[in-house]
């Protein structure tokens, strides 16, 4: 019997949060990275073990799932779920089916609670928009023979484009960034390690204690900016002046429709922030453009 390389697109990522019931797979996915660690205290060597090599002594084991996706529709619903601080059901397999979202039970299959710790959600001019997860572990990981499962199929082709998803801000009017190139947003939440001397085994215990955000964006610096003539956007000396001004700015991530891809749709994620980078590039012969990066000020609103 010829046994066959596993390809990656045949090892996937199920999730189950809240009150759901069923496993669902991280749709769209294009690639998945899987890290368990074990912890280790110095050098436990004695005069009783003959031997010039280091003795390790094993503290506790991690794990953590990274997984990429061209699916950021879910984007609404992943910030809400960061800000609810409640873990996850999460398992890993080898798959099946045309769509390989079936769980074909092999030895590879892992489950446990974990914490989603980092999203970043990417939305790049004429690029397919994309999401990057990562789950801390915060139990002993088990396995089973089977799960029920919701099937995801993905047979379309129409990923989200990053036009269609635009930043706002407000300074005295609200105004999408004009000459947009690129934007990203990214939620990191701090987990503090909890295992206490009643932890039975050997499986790190996290808890979450703290939420931060930011907030990049890139753009042409176009002389009198002004994508049409009756629709201005925040242009790179908007942008100084608010920097200098050192306060923060109202924002807004939504999907956008019409002309110039300006005219806002659903809110994805609102709220405050402090504009804490301005660079501007200026090489010879090529375009000038800007950078900014902005720091979120207190909490974030899951859409309006």
């Amino acid at each position: 019997m010829t046994n066959k390389t596993l390809k990656g697109q045949n090892l996937r990522v199920l999730l189950r949060h809240g009150s759901e019931t069923k496993y669902k797979v991280v749709a769209k996915s294009t690639s998945c990275k899987i890290n368990i660690t074990v912890n280790t205290e110095g050098d436990a060597s004695h005069k009783d073990i003959v031997s010039s090599a280091a003795m390790p002594t094993a503290t506790s084991i991690a794990w953590n799932v990274q997984v990429e996706s061209l699916d950021v529709t879910d984007m609404a619903a992943i910030l809400q779920a960061i800000k609810e601080g409640t873990a996850f059901d999460l398992a890993w397999t080898e798959t099946t089916t045309v769509n390989n979202q079936t769980p074909a039970g092999t030895n590879l299959v892992r489950t446990g609670k974990a914490y989603l710790n980092d999203a970043t959600f990417t939305f790049n001019d004429r690029e397919n928009s994309t999401k990057q997860i990562q789950f801390t572990g915060t139990s002993s990981l088990g396995s089973f023979d089977l799960m029920e499962h919701n099937e995801i199929i993905t047979v379309d082709n129409n990923f989200t484009k990053g036009q269609f998803v635009r930043l706002f801000i407000t300074n005295g009017e609200q105004m999408a960034i004009a000459a947009a190139k690129g934007l990203t947003f990214h939620v990191s939440v701090q987990l503090e390690n909890s295992t206490t001397k009643d932890t039975v085994g050997m499986w790190a215990v996290q808890e979450p204690v703290g939420l931060s955000y930011d907030i990049s964006t890139n753009a042409l610096v176009r002389s009198n900016d002004n994508v049409t003539s009756s629709v201005l956007g925040a242009s790179a000396e908007d942008m100084q002046d608010l920097i200098e001004e050192g306060s923060t700015v109202p924002f807004q991530i939504a999907n956008v429709s019409g002309d110039n891809n300006r005219t806002k749709g659903t809110i994805l994620v609102s709220g405050d922030a402090l504009i804490t980078n301005f660079e501007l590039s200026a090489p010879n012969r090529q375009v000038a453009s800007y950078t900014v990066q902005m720091q979120g000020y207190g909490d974030y609103t899951v859409g309006a």
